[in-house]
């Protein structure tokens, strides 16, 4: 067991555990909703316990860069500025660099980026990235690493995962409480293995798969991280950053980790696209302009209590604010209880016949 990690059961490489952090614990494996500029889009905090929400993670970057770290120590810390006193994680910024808009260059002590708002160009190192998530009060801070973005030469992809080691050390040695650091490489395997061994030879309490999920080939996704998984340490928390559809998260569960985010419920809820306990549906399609039901008998959110699946098709036909919430709450609400099912067939070491009947519903293209 690790200091902020205790794994208390398996099956087969899925973990069923507890992560201890400095505002509560939470039981693995966990998805938390992305909440990059302080707020999970549509979705208020009064929300957050119906929908059953124990973590968030939001970008530190963005953060710093509006509305600025004097801001939010007038409110005690990022905690107190978004009004959520659960465990939050932050991101460094360093998956930034595939945003060509924000990114202006490489260096060997950082990242140049471009502010968005203003075009100034900001230095961001690590050890700046460490006290600005030290500053924000940040329960698990996320080391500044270079996310290479998919399709780069092997070549470059081995200088990432080099900068991305020197970066850790000096994030490491700066950080005030708890730390990630994350393992890059891209698809090449000889890569993913010598930035583990370098990452890891790190003490971090927790460690995270990057450079993932950004555009390579599902299967390819798969294989490298499997691989990776096998060359972190087993009693430290496994992080894989960016996964969100339910078939591809319960695949990363039944590889070993255990803690996941990603903006896929509510970018897919501003698409019109609602996750259900029989697959996905597409409530912009005309089939759903008179059909009563909710949109899943089986969910318990207000959305699915209060309102028919013709009532939201009619929202999202005229544009009203109002189906974006509604369809928000109700994907956020079925991945946090869809958590919940796979932390049940865990312990109740039911997790292959668990995925079968997800694979059914949302495999052949429906995840």
């Amino acid at each position: 067991m690790s200091e902020i990690f205790e794994l208390i059961s398996r099956n087969g490489k899925a973990r069923y555990g507890i992560l201890k952090t400095p505002h509560g614990n939470v039981e693995t494996p966990v998805f938390m909703p992305v909440a990059t500029k302080g707020t999970i889009k549509t979705v208020p905090k009064r929300d957050f316990d119906d929908l059953g929400i124990k973590m968030i993670i939001s970008n530190s970057l963005h953060l710093f860069l509006r509305p600025g770290l004097e801001i939010i120590k007038k409110h005690g810390d990022i905690h107190g500025f978004i009004g959520f006193n659960g465990p939050i994680f932050t991101d460094s910024g360093g998956f930034q660099v595939t945003n060509e808009d924000f990114l202006h260059s490489i260096k060997e002590d950082g990242i140049v980026f471009k502010a968005p708002n203003d075009g100034k160009k900001i230095l961001l190192t690590p050890k700046m990235s460490a006290q600005i998530q030290n500053s924000l009060g940040t329960d698990i801070a996320m080391a500044l690493d270079y996310c290479i973005p998919y399709g780069r030469s092997k070549r470059k992809v081995e200088k990432a995962v080099d900068l991305t080691f020197k970066w850790s050390k000096e994030f490491f040695s700066e950080r005030n409480g708890i730390g990630f650091g994350i393992v890059q490489g891209g698809v090449f395997k000889d890569l993913r293995e010598k930035s583990a061994s370098q990452i890891t030879s790190l003490d971090f309490p927790g460690f995270a798969v990057g450079g993932l999920s950004i555009g390579e080939p599902k299967e390819t996704m798969f294989d490298v991280l499997d691989f990776t998984l096998d060359l972190l340490p087993d009693n430290k928390p496994r992080y894989f950053m960016g996964l969100g559809s339910p078939l591809d998260v319960l695949k990363g569960v039944m590889m070993g980790i255990d803690i996941f985010d990603s903006v896929f419920p509510t970018r897919n809820a501003r698409h019109g696209l609602a996750f259900t306990s029989e697959g996905p549906l597409d409530l912009r399609k005309s089939a759903f302009s008179d059909d009563l039901k909710p949109i899943d008998k089986k969910c318990d959110c207000y959305t699915c209590k209060n309102y028919s699946r013709s009532y939201v098709h009619h929202l999202l036909r005229e544009k009203e604010i109002l189906g974006l919430y509604l369809l928000s709450i109700h994907n956020i609400r079925f991945m946090i209880k869809f958590m919940e099912d796979i932390r049940s067939a865990i312990k109740n070491n039911n997790i292959e016949n668990f995925y079968h009947d997800v694979e059914e519903k949302y495999g052949k293209g429906n995840s």
